[in-house]
């Protein structure tokens, strides 16, 4: 009888550790603007301070790395509202399961927050940001009812509120399909993170952007014209066809295939000055000459009707050979709301003169809106490519299971 009692004592504890966050993922979102609390409602959130150092280092290694498993090193910078500044102080607490998907306890660990296991951490940004995670890669619950993953809570230190932002799924786990992709609110940015490996070690970066999709979040109502999906959020795949360019004649999707190192999409708005847009490719095409494999520039507009685009595709050509265009892609979406393209999924607005998205493996890690082509901007986004470039992506992928 006692047997049989501990056992289920334990799976009381297992479910609570498994469901207690993500349940509240679907409804938080629906829920906070009539409770004002920010970040929606919590369940045990008080859990994140149970066993917390008095003092946090930027980086942590958990109890997991010198066990057996797969060693993960995880790190990145945790970014203010705007996606740009770096933000120093901000605690961010993990945990995740076991080799086995479970959230396994040991007796010399505080009792009142044992649904969440032994495998948990704490660290805090320094003054640039950045922080960095030593771990094993956690299993799937058993059953593989859903994606591998390690949860995430944030606690700013201007804020009295901590809140939870989407947990870390892999994008090599055969689990992760599109409907659990689909279910992801990017809280604080996309949680997915793709793998790299260097010497047996899955490495992967990941940023956090504070308030990013953080209902009731204050001061982050956005003012004037918006265009794009924000900083920190997966660019959504789709496919323009290309006019002009390495994929002349076909539906590519530029995320898909060239993903990997930076990647720069140019949406002209619904009344382009091609003037303008001339100086900016010619500006982009000297940039991916220079640049080879590290940049993959894209330019793209909207069709409007099928009567307009046997015209598109005329001057988008004449345009590629006046230009002399060899690197960058010429493409064009039958319209920025269309679905069947993909397109619509990226909020692009076609009121807004030009809408630029830079990223890197598909995240969206920098965003222009309305810049004049001239020499001064010109230096701004090349300057940032410099400042963003990393070797890091030129480590082995990690392919799929």
């Amino acid at each position: 009888m006692h047997t049989y009692f501990s056992l289920f004592i334990f799976f009381l504890i297992f479910i609570a550790g498994c469901f207690g966050q993500k349940d509240l993922d679907t409804k938080s979102s629906n829920q906070t603007s009539e409770s004002g609390i920010i970040g929606g409602p919590f369940e045990n959130a008080e859990f994140m301070y149970i066993g917390m150092p008095q003092e946090i280092n930027s980086s942590d290694t958990s109890a997991g790395w010198l066990e057996e498993g797969q060693k993960l090193q995880i790190s990145g910078t945790i970014f203010q509202h705007d996606g740009k500044t770096p933000a120093s102080d901000v605690i961010l607490y993990y945990y995740h399961t076991d080799t086995n998907g479970k959230y396994t306890y040991k007796s010399n660990l505080d009792p009142d927050a044992r649904s969440h296991g032994y495998l948990r951490g704490w660290v805090k940004s320094d003054e640039y940001g950045a922080y960095a995670i030593n771990t094993f890669r956690p299993a799937p619950y058993p059953g593989n009812s859903e994606p591998a993953h390690i949860h995430l809570s944030i606690k700013e230190p201007f804020i009295d509120k901590e809140y939870y932002i989407d947990a870390l799924v892999f994008d090599d786990d055969i689990l992760l399909t599109t409907e659990e992709r689909k279910k992801m609110h990017n809280r604080g940015g996309s949680g997915v993170l793709r793998l790299l490996d260097k010497n047996g070690t899955h490495v992967a970066e990941h940023d956090v952007i504070l308030g990013l999709n953080i209902p009731n979040y204050p001061n982050s109502k956005k003012n004037g014209l918006e265009s794009g999906r924000s900083i920190g959020e997966d660019i959504i795949s789709f496919t323009p066809y290309h006019v002009w360019g390495p994929d002349k004649g076909k539906k590519t999707c530029p995320i898909c295939k060239y993903g990997r190192y930076h990647g720069l999409l140019y949406f002209a708005g619904n009344n382009p000055d091609w003037t303008e847009i001339k100086m900016w490719l010619q500006f982009l095409e000297d940039q991916s000459i220079a640049r080879g494999k590290h940049l993959k520039a894209y330019f793209i507009i909207e069709e409007k009707s099928k009567e307009n685009r046997s015209k598109s595709i005329e001057m988008l050509s004449r345009m590629g050979k006046e230009l002399n265009i060899k690197k960058i892609a010429l493409t064009l979406v039958p319209s920025y709301s269309d679905t069947t393209s993909d397109v619509a999924a990226n909020s692009i607005n076609p009121y807004v003169r030009n809408t630029i998205l830079i990223f890197r493996q598909s995240n969206i890690i920098n965003k222009y809106l309305d810049l004049d082509a001239n020499q001064e901007n010109f230096k701004l986004i090349s300057e940032y490519l410099d400042e963003t470039r990393s070797d890091f992506f030129d480590l082995p992928q990690v392919s799929h299971n």
